[in-house]
């Protein structure tokens, strides 16, 4: 148990009613998981308003409840304490019952559109290789050390970091490298925490439906480095247009990384080949496993962190020589008739475009590119048209079929996608719903040595429609569609 006064170090109080000086059991934002003793913090969410719930936490036990607004009848033995935002003190609040474990390693926040998972599961993956003991927190897994827990946001709730932070320091981990989405620092979710730096991967078109503009959804972004301190370090990617505005405000110092710009940290593409390419980084050649423009954005920010971090320079150039591609990022697989299928979570139209400029630099003669993709549903609707458009313009085939549905029709998501396509590209469109069948249609379209990108869910094992999640995994579903071809 923690003394209530303790856990609330920090939090800006506006009202108490009751005694502070209690001892209470756990921490609580869903009035369904409290017990005796406990202490609910009510957050108003996109759907619900925990204020809703004060009531019922009370029945089940809260000894304290943190709220924006008091109720209108206070119980005798609950403690109510009155903050002007229930996301901000669940932040600290949740730092301080697990006694603020992100002190005691170094913290690496990563943000952008487009890499975060990319970026932080590879830094995981070479600082193992250096032999640290490291963990992560990504859109796939958190890992503390060689130990993997499941996740299902990109950045997860304040109590869930902390609690899987505190693990982290049982175990003597003297890294983490952590995914911070935009939702994540709207949310708070970050907030509470002690960063020792953070990367900037790029900004493209996304969460729109969350955000309503743009220059929000930078900003949001932004927030990350203005919180940073000065004894933090911020790295950021110049090449694209919002790296130097994510460095304006903040405190911590900077650093900068280009492939056509002049910066701190530099690289450039000498080859591509479908099985990697040549880099050449500070002066040093390097072979990686990772293709695409993109791949080497990434690359040179996990060397830049490593080198700020303290690495040996070519140490670390060797290990970035051993890393894997992360699943579901341009994943690929050549079945015996030699038709190439990739699998890459793009879901953005930057991410598409990037995938699909890299493809098509890698062709060597009369290969056709088939195009598998769909948009999410009950996201944000803009972004459709424009996927459309993209994949029609830039694949020989395109076919528009089912993502996560969720709770939208799929048929009207892929309208919303047909709505981008130019006159000129309608004849290279197909539409089919089921994305197996999509598949399964894209496999038997294609000839030997012909391409096929299958995009949108990467490393998702599911699909999601009205609620209900089904085993759905790309990789396996074009592996196998590919090897039935001749059956």
């Amino acid at each position: 148990m923690k003394l209530l006064k303790d856990i609330l170090y920090g939090v800006s109080l506006s009202a108490v009613s009751g005694d502070t000086n209690v001892l209470v059991n756990h921490v609580h934002f869903d009035s369904r998981k409290v017990e005796m003793d406990d202490v609910f913090v009510a957050i108003r969410g996109l759907i619900t308003d925990g204020h809703k719930y004060i009531q019922k936490a009370i029945e089940l036990g809260a000894k304290a409840v943190v709220c924006e607004e008091l109720p209108e009848l206070l119980v005798d033995g609950v403690t109510y304490l009155k903050v002007s935002d229930c996301n901000s003190a669940l932040a600290i609040i949740a730092a301080n019952y697990y006694d603020n474990p992100s002190k005691n390693l170094k913290l690496v926040g990563i943000t952008g559109t487009n890499g975060k998972t990319t970026v932080s599961t590879l830094l995981y993956n070479l600082f193992k290789k250096a032999g640290f003991k490291v963990g992560l927190i990504s859109t796939i897994k958190v890992m503390v050390d060689d130990k993997e827990y499941s996740t299902s946001h990109t950045t997860p709730d304040v109590l869930t970091i902390n609690n899987h932070l505190a693990k982290m320091n049982a175990e003597g981990i003297e890294f983490c490298f952590m995914e911070v989405s935009s939702h994540g620092i709207h949310q708070k979710r970050s907030e509470g925490l002690y960063f020792e730096g953070a990367i900037f991967t790029n900004l493209s078109h996304d969460h729109l439906d969350y955000h309503k503009t743009f220059a929000e959804y930078r900003d949001t972004k932004k927030k990350l480095f203005d919180n940073l301190p000065k004894t933090a370090f911020a790295l950021s990617n110049i090449d694209d247009k919002n790296g130097l505005v994510m460095l304006q405000n903040t405190k911590a110092k900077k650093y900068t990384y280009a492939l056509k710009s002049y910066a701190d940290f530099r690289a450039q593409i000498l080859e591509k080949q479908f099985d990697g390419q040549l880099l050449k980084i500070d002066d040093n050649e390097l072979w990686s496993k990772l293709i695409g423009d993109f791949n080497a954005y990434n690359l040179l920010a996990i060397y830049a962190t490593a080198d700020i971090l303290g690495l040996e320079k070519i140490e670390t150039l060797k290990l970035i020589s051993e890393l894997e591609n992360v699943d579901g990022r341009f994943q690929y697989y050549i079945s015996k008739d030699k038709i190439t299928a990739i699998v890459d979570y793009a879901h953005t139209p930057d991410a598409l475009k990037n995938v699909l400029v890299t493809i098509n630099a890698l062709r060597t003669g009369n290969e056709n590119v088939i195009t598998v993709v769909g948009c999410g549903g009950d996201r944000d609707k803009s972004k459709r048209p424009v996927m459309g458009h993209i994949a029609s313009e830039m694949s020989n085939q395109a076919i528009f079929t089912s993502d996560n549905p969720r709770t939208e029709p799929p048929s009207t998501i892929i309208e919303e996608m047909e709505a981008g396509v130019e006159p000129q590209n309608t004849r290279k469109v197909l539409s089919i719903e089921n994305r197996k069948q999509a598949i399964k249609a894209a496999c038997k379209l294609a000839l030997a040595n012909d391409i096929i990108l299958v995009a949108g869910k990467g490393h998702e094992t599911y699909q999601e429609t009205n609620g209900e999640r089904v085993d759905f995994d790309d990789f396996k579903e074009v592996k196998e569609a590919l090897a039935n071809l001749n059956k």
